[in-house]
Order: structure tokens, then sequence, then C-alpha cells
């Protein structure tokens, strides 16, 4: 004889009673949230049918809304959400994507959204020769790419001693091989030769052609570190998203790539590498429908690659098909700023020259309106950083135990993360502010 049980009920299910006398649970209806209210500016940016477009869009403005609210119409006209993908660059981007996507138009219909590497490492894998790696190739973490570079420049020396060394570093540069320093140098020169398409023989050649014999050891070290890959099975971010446009370039890869999708949505374009530009280019080109997203006064990941002519060249690298340049939009309400804040940094950008995209979208993009009043800005100096800190922490205390401002509602924004939080940790903490650092801004050396 069995024994009716229970199950704890998700928040959208409810438990009801069989005839058999257990029980089984039934998921309620989703409900369809309302569409939300869309200024003139975010509905020409949803009302684009086809072929490539740009859209300005700064902090506040309703980036993300815009971008749901464009995939939702499509659908709504009959486009296949199978045929729609959207393109992001973090994991946690995606996820929301996905989220607020499912939510608006259901989950059965939200089209794909992914970052670039997700993308990159399922067309790789999907071409990956079936008797080249016994298990599917795996992708090579920071961490463990700045370990690799530092072992094979830490084992130059004894290579060259037993005359097996194909690198030969200048000798100014010898005495830096086992610093951190150098390594992060080197990181650097192979993640950026693969996203400028440059193979070791290019790069050589490059090298020779400049006088720069330093490049010329970098390209020897870039074979051999590509070697040491290969016999692993692995691959770093730069060398996947490489390899992926290699296929894509192919006529038959391409083909069917460019065939596969009708839209191509592509959120903060501003972040772009060379590569990715590339990529983009045999997905969604020659005049096929491109909308990216993306301010290029936001452009602050050079070190990782980005480039912000990606988003400046725009209209002129996807033209439209008979050849004109692609339209820019520009998202000018800003939701999240006051009037304060607004009024501050157009002080600044007012002094920033002007971009190749056409200067009336460029000014517009800077003139935000706001939606809201209210807002300030203070600015402070301090004759050091520990004086600096301690007054961060005093007014942050301040803030929470005279104003009553939660402990939440409270941030704190540093230059260069693997310099400052350590830093910025212990002194909050000692002041007794409590901390909460985002996983992705923790530096794992630290």
């Amino acid at each position: 004889m069995s024994i009716p049980t229970t199950t704890a009920s998700p928040p959208r299910r409810q438990a009801r009673r069989a005839a058999d006398g257990g029980y089984r649970l039934v998921r309620t209806p989703v409900a369809v949230p309302e569409p939300p209210r869309l200024d003139a500016a975010q509905r020409a940016v949803v009302g684009h049918r086809s072929g490539p477009l740009l859209v300005l869009a700064g902090p506040g403005t309703g980036k993300t809304t815009t971008l749901v609210e464009s995939v939702a119409a499509r659908i709504a006209r009959g486009a296949n959400p199978a045929r729609i993908l959207v393109l992001t660059f973090s994991r946690k981007a995606a996820m929301e994507l996905r989220d607020r996507m499912a939510a608006r138009v259901g989950a059965a219909r939200a089209p794909q959204a992914t970052t670039f590497h997700s993308f990159c490492y399922a067309l790789v894998r999907a071409h990956q020769e079936s008797g080249l790696f016994a298990e599917p190739l795996r992708l090579l973490s920071g961490p463990e790419q700045d370990v690799t570079v530092r072992e094979l420049l830490a084992g130059q020396p004894e290579l060259e001693r037993l005359g097996l060394s194909h690198v030969r570093w200048p000798d100014d540069l010898r005495a830096c091989l086992t610093t951190r320093g150098f390594a992060d140098e080197v990181r650097a020169v192979l993640a950026r030769s693969r996203e400028l398409g440059l193979d070791p023989a290019a790069l050589d050649a490059f090298a020779r052609r400049i006088g720069r014999p330093d490049w010329r050891a970098a390209a020897a070290f870039l074979a051999e570190y590509l070697d040491v890959l290969d016999l692993q099975g692995v691959v770093d971010y730069a060398e996947l998203v490489h390899r992926a446009v290699l296929l894509a370039n192919r006529p038959e890869v391409g083909t069917r790539l460019a065939a596969e999708y009708d839209a191509v949505l592509v959120d903060e374009y501003q972040d772009t590498d060379p590569a990715q530009v590339r990529l983009l280019r045999a997905l969604a080109g020659g005049g096929r429908t491109l909308v990216a997203f993306g301010d290029p006064d936001q452009s602050i990941y050079a070190f990782r690659g980005a480039d912000v002519n990606g988003i400046l060249d725009f209209p002129h690298v996807f033209p439209r098909a008979d050849g004109r340049p692609a339209p820019v939009e520009v998202l000018r309400t800003s939701r999240r700023a006051g009037a304060g804040l607004l009024a501050a940094t157009r002080l600044l950008t007012r002094r920033m020259p002007l971009t190749r995209l056409p200067a009336e979208k460029v000014r517009a993009h800077r003139e935000l309106v706001p939606d809201r009043e209210g807002g300030s800005v203070e600015v402070y100096t301090y004759p050091t950083a520990g004086t600096e800190l301690a007054n961060v922490a005093d007014i942050l205390r301040r803030a929470h135990l005279e104003d009553g401002v939660p402990w939440s509602e409270m941030a704190v924004l540093v230059r260069a993360g693997s310099r400052s939080l350590p830093v910025v940790r212990r002194a909050l903490t000692a002041a007794g502010v409590p901390l909460d650092i985002d996983g992705d801004d923790v530096p794992l050396r630290h």
C-alpha cells in the first residue's frame, strides 16, 4: 500500500488532490507582463525591420528594455524565435537577457541569448574532427593560461642551454622572463595577435618589417604556446574566437551561418574586439539584419582587447544592402540619473572630441534628457590614499547611521580592481562597513 506524499510547491504551482489519493503538481499559467511604455526613440528602434542599425545607448536609457522589445516585436510580426540570435559579453548579462525575454514572450518562444565565447565554442565544437581529440575541446581559464605562459617562459633558459629552444629573447629582456609583469605583457601580445588574425608567421613578418626583435621572439613564443595547447587539447579565449572566425570564413560554413539567422542583436557593442567584428561580418554582414547597442564613451576594456573603433566604424563596416552607411539611432532619455548628475556629466562630455559617428547623433547621445529631477555630485580631494579611504568609510557610515541609507543602496567604484580592491576591502572592513564584492571583480591572485 502506497503512502500519499506531498511536495513543496514552487510559487507558481498548485498541488491538487488526485483521484487515487495522491497529489499532482499543476503549473498555473504564467502571466505575461504588460509591455513597457516606450519613448519615441525606443519605438523607432523596435520598429526597425531589416538591415543594419547602430543604437547609441548610455547608462539608464532603457537599452536592455529596448533590445527585449525589439525581439518581442519581431516575434509578434511572425519571425521564428530560433532564427533570432542575441549576443552579449558576460554570462550574467546573457542570463538576464534570457530571463527577460522568456518573461516577455514566453520561455518556449524565447530566442537564443548567449555570450560571444559560448557561441564560438559551439561553432568550433560542431566542426571539431571526431578523431582529433578524445575529449571535447576544453577552454583554458585565465589563471590556467597565466600558469602556462609563466612555465614556458621560465623554461626558456634551460631549453637554450640544451640547444632546443626556438625562441630567442633580446638580451635586455632575458632577466624579465620569470617576472609576473613580463608574463602579463606576453599574454597580452598573444591575445592581441589572435584578435587581429595574426598567426606566428604573420607576426614574425611584421616584426621583421619594423625591426622589432622582441616581437620576433614573441612570434616564436606564440608558435610554441599554440603547440603546447594543441597537445593538451585546450584553447584560450582569444584562440577560441580566432578559430571560430576561421571557420566562419570557410565558404560552406559561412553560407550556412548566414542562412541560419534572420536577425542578430548585439548588446554592449563597444566591448567588441577585431576578431568578434570579423565574426559578426560573417554572421550578419552584407546588409543583413544586425542591431548593435552600445556606447562609445563607455569603452573601458581596451586591456581585454576591446577596440572602440568597432562601434565608431560600424556604419561603414556594416553598410546597408545598397552600400549606404548603416543608420544610427539614439536613446535620449535617462531614466536612472537625475538632472543634477546629467548636468555634471555634460561638463565633461562637452570637452570630449566628436567621434567618426554622425556629429548630431553623438551630441544627442551626450545631451541626455533627464526623466526626473534630483541627484548631486560632490568632488573631494585628499593628500594621501589612506586619508581618502578613511573619509570614504566615514561618508558611508554617516549615510547609514544618520540618514538611514541601507548598505545595499551604496556602492564604491575603483579604477583598477586587482590593485585597489584588497586595499579598499581592508580599510572599509576595519571601519565596520560591510562589503559585498562582485565575484567577477575579485582578482584570483589575491
